[in-house]
């Protein structure tokens, strides 16, 4: 898989995102569901603490990868969604970090919306990956 970023402005990959990417040789795609802070068992941890439940949706959108064969070198896109856009900024150094110490500066589009799916969630993850 080769990956070319496409930025016509400087400014994202200051934050850790690229505006496009092309991805050409591609052999396989994974698209992954909503990832939040679950338990292996399916319960909810972390309620009301965004950070926690950042980190914990980071891994277990890394568990995802993993399972497939891949890593988050492959993520291609992330769509992070929150109840609370202010409270995740103040938090996003979690994710922002892992990333960079990836390599990957993935397209990334974040929405604050009403509510998750799960009660006490406040943060979720999807996203595309490649290898």
């Amino acid at each position: 898989m080769e990956r070319t970023a496409v930025n016509p402005v400087p400014w994202s990959t200051e934050l850790g995102f690229h505006q496009g990417e092309v991805v050409s040789g591609q052999t396989r795609t994974l698209h992954i569901s909503g990832q939040t802070a679950m338990s292996e068992d399916g319960k909810p941890q972390h309620d009301g603490d965004l950070a926690a439940q950042l980190a914990l949706s980071a891994d277990n959108l890394e568990a995802v990868l993993r399972e497939a064969g891949m890593a988050l070198p492959n993520l291609v896109r992330l769509n992070v969604y929150t109840t609370d856009v202010d409270l995740l900024l103040r938090h996003y150094g979690v994710l922002a970090a892992r990333l960079g110490a990836a390599g990957v500066a993935p397209t990334t589009t974040m929405l604050g919306v009403t509510r998750l799916a799960v009660p006490g969630q406040l943060v979720e993850l999807d996203g595309i990956a490649v290898a």
